[in-house]
């Protein structure tokens, strides 16, 4: 695994987006996608620079991984990205010496899985809160799809969830101070102890097992400078 961090450069992510996320590549995948993406690349930072964390809807019992996932993904989707299922379909060419076909293999056929979001040669998926053998559908699938010749890089926007979990204890805990004694319950509306989730350490942990291969991969996390600020209301 060949671990690269060429996000750290201001020429390639913009401190505005740079400052309020946690990152992990893989063979120079921001710098990748910039030259070779470049559209899709203006995508990602336009979100990243702009998209924060808000209390409602983060601190939200029931609604943690649909209400940010979501709300992520109509960011792309507006910007032309779809929600796309990509499968690989492989066939042999018979040729003689004469360069003449005298025949075909039969196809093999390799089903792939609804991406979140897909624009160009990126494949980007949103694991906010999904269970954490996502991240190994999600890696295999951006190693298939690249050595097939068919992306040029992926992305995993996720949580860094021991730096969120402070952060929403301490929210949490001031909102509950605003409250009247018998109407407080020490307790989150939102579950952010589990280890089964994805989440960043979950995804850098495949990444350094190398389950994407050779594809340049872009780990997003959003931790406590990805909130806006403000106090839950």
């Amino acid at each position: 695994m060949f671990e690269t961090h060429t996000y750290d450069d201001p020429q390639v992510l913009p401190a505005a987006a740079r400052e309020h996320w946690e990152f992990m590549e893989t063979n120079s995948a921001a710098a990748v996608m910039q030259a070779v993406c470049p559209d899709e690349w203006k995508d990602i930072v336009d979100v990243l620079s702009t998209y924060r964390l808000v209390p409602e809807f983060w601190l939200k019992a029931g609604g943690n991984r649909g209400d940010i996932a979501a709300q992520i993904d109509r960011l792309f989707s507006a910007r032309g990205w779809k929600e796309t299922r990509l499968d690989l379909e492989t066939t042999g060419i018979l040729y003689d010496k004469n360069s003449r076909v005298i025949g075909t293999l039969p196809p093999v056929r390799q089903e792939g899985y609804l991406v979140d979001n897909f624009k160009g040669r990126v494949a980007l998926d949103v694991e906010w809160n999904a269970k954490d053998g996502n991240l190994d559908r999600d890696l295999a699938s951006y190693r298939s799809w690249y050595e097939a010749g068919v992306i040029s890089a992926a992305v995993v926007i996720t949580k860094d969830r021991p730096r969120l979990l402070s952060l929403a204890r301490r929210i949490w805990g001031e909102y509950e101070a605003t409250l009247p004694e018998e109407e407080r319950t020490n307790k989150l509306p939102i579950d952010l102890s589990t280890s089964t989730v994805t989440a960043f350490d979950k995804a850098q942990m495949r990444v350094r097992r190398g389950v994407m291969g050779t594809c340049p991969v872009l780990i997003v996390a959003a931790t406590e400078n990805t909130w806006d600020g403000n106090p839950y209301r």
